[in-house]
């Protein structure tokens, strides 16, 4: 089981939790034309550190709490894993979208 980026990251990427993942298992991309970030699931080791970065809470810490994104993950690694790395936006910088809050 990995860690899993979900729903709340699509459109807001702030990119935190990939500039301290020890593996670079966090890749950039866009999702449904927005910008989202996945986890590649075969290279996540479970370390936990990427969950307090993100701003947003939109990092859950298994597979099962989020079976839909878990797959989405999975499915965007081949296309997401050759992206440069994303800019990383301030934690303080808000939301783009409404239904998100900042948790951190």
């Amino acid at each position: 089981m990995s860690y899993v980026i979900v729903e709340g990251c699509v459109g807001e990427r702030y990119a935190v939790c990939a500039t301290v993942c020890p593996v670079e298992c966090i890749h950039p991309g866009e999702y449904e034309g927005k910008e989202f970030m996945i986890i590649d699931p075969d290279v996540c080791i479970n370390c936990g550190l990427c969950l307090p970065e993100c701003p947003i809470g939109a990092i859950v810490a298994s597979e099962d709490e989020d079976p839909k994104f878990a797959e989405i993950n999975k499915e965007l690694v081949e296309t997401f894993s050759v992206n440069p790395p994303a800019p990383e936006r301030p934690k303080n910088d808000p939301p783009r979208r409404p239904e998100n809050k900042l948790v951190n």
